[in-house]
């Protein structure tokens, strides 16, 4: 198991770059739910098939970190039922994440199929990475880029909504998306069973819905 990543600052430059690394904060901290954007397929259970990448490599690598900000669940997931995942980079707090390190198409790909579109185009990073840290691509849930800082020296990218956490209704997720996000960041071997319950239990859209009774019990089914 890793040892929990340090994100550093970009450093600017201007470049749009071959390599990212991807942070996940939702389902996709979980290398097999990860696997279905990249090589294709559909995931047991669901009711949607994904395109997967141009290159269906797995991640070169797959590390713990930690940045600054918050997890919320708000609107609803046609997949999971219940309130999909958001990070919201200005708000107080901590995030826990899984940051994979993929090609800038790769990254490209998987944002372009998280809206339901067809992967095959590659989105322009040079803005996001080049140290305003925060593009609004459009009015879409996943659709603003956001740089949260670099991992030995290669940027940490991801993709929210453009709205913040204080600016949309709260939804609770469904028991399933919990324990993808659960045990995906257990995996990780960085944080144990109470930081992991704790963390979920705290996160706007789960606080006041699901108790860490509950999210223990899902975590350890």
């Amino acid at each position: 198991m890793e040892r929990l990543r340090v994100i550093e600052e970009t450093g600017g430059g201007h470049a749009s770059p071959r390599q990212v690394w991807y942070l996940s904060y939702g389902s996709n901290v979980d290398l097999g739910r990860l696997a279905y954007y990249i090589a294709g397929g559909r995931p047991p259970g669901a009711a949607r098939m994904y395109r997967g990448c141009r290159d269906p490599r797995p991640p070169e690598r797959s590390v713990p970190v930690e940045v600054t900000g918050a997890v919320y669940f708000a609107t609803e997931s046609p997949v999971w039922g219940g309130g999909r995942a958001f990070y919201d980079p200005d708000a107080p707090g901590r995030v826990l994440g899984r940051a994979h390190l993929v090609t800038a198409g790769q990254f490209s790909d998987i944002a372009a199929q998280e809206m339901y579109g067809e992967p095959g185009t590659d989105l322009d990073l040079a803005g996001v990475v080049s140290g305003g840290g925060r593009v609004v691509r459009g009015e879409g849930r996943y659709e603003t880029l956001v740089c949260p800082g670099a991992l030995d020296g290669t940027p940490v990218v991801t993709f929210t909504a453009p709205w913040g956490a204080g600016d949309i209704e709260p939804n609770a997720p469904s028991a399933a998306y919990i324990a993808f996000l659960a045990k995906g960041l257990l995996a990780t071997g960085a944080w144990d069973v109470d930081t992991v319950v704790a963390y979920v239990a705290a996160c706007s859209g789960v606080s006041g819905r699901w108790t860490e009774r509950e999210l223990r019990g899902l975590v350890d089914g």
